[in-house]
């Protein structure tokens, strides 16, 4: 996959489509552009889609982290993103994001309100930030060190792809029949987050908590007009539905939908629904 030079880091992108409208993917946490490889060749001919993996996931580089983790803050993500667009020659694009996603784009329109339309936000973490105390945090340093936790908790993030008893604790998640690519998909993206660097693992809960305890970005929603949909799943267990409302009535312009039937992640667990919402929020827009 090609990289870009963003600051200090080079990140690794990649594109859809080759249309006049572009819609930049910000993924979530432990993730990676790829999360919307299914969804992608369903988008509507008109768009162009680049997908950019933060630092420390996917492709890019995996800086060591700081001691207190803010070489991996929200704030150096949004940073580290816009520097990429300079450098691909994207002076305006619309957001697509999912989950963390959601919190480095509200920086990047703080940032540069100018430089962006659109926003479609799939569960994201909203500019509240998210509390995370020492037991929680602990749950990602037992992800780094197995596998088999890193599975299960992953599992959860699409919940809708696993038979529902096998997502108790203490059990293997085990696959709804019938899955095919999607299945493939999920195996290959887990192994990817083997390669994260610790900088994700521990520095994003860190930082998010940050954020949820500073409220610089709480404050600062009613200044964020861009046009917001929002998708939540109601078999989401991550992010709190209260934020998504808190979020959708202090934004000028944002509307909440809630989707039935789906978890944490659209893109991978329905490619076909979350391509479709996809398509008619930027579909036939102007360039």
């Amino acid at each position: 996959m090609p990289k870009v030079q963003a600051g200090e880091v080079q990140l690794g992108w990649r594109e859809w489509g080759r249309g006049d409208v572009t819609v930049v993917f910000v993924h979530g946490n432990l993730a990676s552009k790829d999360w919307i490889e299914l969804a992608a060749p369903l988008f509507p001919a008109g768009l162009h889609v680049i997908g950019i993996d933060w630092r420390g996931c996917g492709d890019s580089d995996r800086p060591k982290p700081a001691a207190d983790y803010s070489n991996y803050a929200m704030q150096q993500h949004a940073q580290d993103l816009l520097a990429a667009l300079d450098a691909l020659g994207i002076e305006f694009c619309h957001l697509a994001t999912h989950s963390t996603g959601g919190i480095i784009a509200a920086r990047m329109l703080l940032m540069q309100p100018q430089r962006f339309g659109r926003v479609f936000a799939l569960d994201p973490i909203t500019p509240l930030g998210m509390a995370f105390n020492a037991d929680q945090i602990g749950v990602f340093r037992a992800m780094m060190a197995s596998k088999e936790v890193t599975r299960a908790v992953m599992a959860t993030a699409a919940s809708s792809l696993f038979v529902p008893d096998s997502l108790a604790p203490n059990t293997v998640p085990r696959f709804r029949e019938g899955l095919g690519d999607i299945q493939l998909l999920f195996e290959r993206i887990l192994e990817q987050t083997f390669g994260v660097s610790e900088g994700i693992w521990i520095g994003t809960p860190v930082n998010l908590n940050r954020e949820w305890g500073s409220k610089e970005l709480e404050h600062r929603m009613a200044e964020i007009r861009h046009p917001h949909l929002v998708l939540w799943g109601e078999r989401d267990g991550w992010i709190p539905p209260a934020d998504l409302r808190t979020m959708a009535a202090a934004m000028p312009d944002c509307r909440l939908v809630i989707v039935p039937g789906v978890g944490h992640s659209m893109n991978l667990e329905i490619p076909a629904l979350y391509a479709g919402y996809f398509g008619a929020w930027f579909g036939g827009l102007a360039r």
